[in-house]
């Protein structure tokens, strides 16, 4: 089964945007999992522009389902998920003033840095999922490191899909067994839609989670949250 998880960063956005507290973010997540999100994502950023930690520990204390915690793993934020504890830590390697993820870990570069934090947060009782490219040398170098997962970074899909999707597919159907026989679970986000997902989920049998933020939260302005939900879900229901 391949789960749902819904990054709240955006109803974050939102709310900041008036300093109050509409939307209410603990409150939208809780709506998500009560109508079938199998997770939670936020990523929190030092500037606090979308989620801010207090948000974290809330949402630490309610959410039933899979709560997974997206960041660059500077000290700061090691500190914050080791506090909560997430099911799941997802490191990206974001500078702290970054639009928004847009490239994979180099993770044979950085694989004693990768290999320290890894070690701290199973320490913690955290699964580690690592953001990379459909690079199956990454994916082998983070298995190496003693990552859990690899998150596939989705965007070259997503651009590639309109225009030849076979060919878009290809190398994260390549990554995927990789990932499978280096004994990697399997994760994917970014630009995920209800246009692609579907293609992308038939494509790739062993996909464990996907995280949706921006698209999901566009698309539930047209159609609704429950709607919308309803659809993704849809897209991750077809029989192999």
């Amino acid at each position: 089964m391949t789960r749902l998880s819904v990054n709240v960063n955006k109803v974050a956005t939102l709310r900041n945007a008036r300093g109050e507290n509409n939307p209410d973010v603990i409150k939208f997540a809780l709506h998500c999992e009560s109508h079938g999100a199998e997770g939670i994502t936020v990523h929190p950023r030092p500037d606090e522009r979308h989620i801010r930690r207090s948000d974290v520990y809330e949402l630490s204390k309610v959410l039933g389902t899979e709560f997974n915690i997206e960041g660059y793993p500077s000290e700061e934020f090691l500190e914050l998920v080791a506090s909560v504890r997430p099911t799941q830590v997802t490191l990206v390697p974001d500078k702290p003033d970054q639009l928004t993820s847009n490239a994979g870990w180099d993770v044979v570069a950085h694989s004693e840095f990768l290999a320290g934090i890894c070690r701290r947060m199973h320490q913690c009782g955290i699964r580690v999922s690592i953001f990379v490219d459909p690079d199956e040398a990454q994916i082998v170098a983070a298995k190496r490191v003693g990552a859990d997962r690899v998150e596939l970074y989705t965007k070259a899909y997503a651009d590639g899909y309109r225009q030849d999707r076979e060919a878009a597919i290809a190398p994260y159907i390549a990554a995927s067994a990789k990932a499978a026989e280096v004994g990697l679970g399997l994760n994917a986000g970014h630009d995920l839609s209800l246009e692609n997902l579907r293609y992308f989920y038939e494509r790739l049998p062993l996909l464990d989670e996907v995280s949706i933020g921006h698209a999901l939260i566009c698309d539930a302005l047209y159609l609704g949250i429950d709607e919308t939900l309803k659809r993704y879900l849809a897209c991750l229901a077809f029989s192999h």
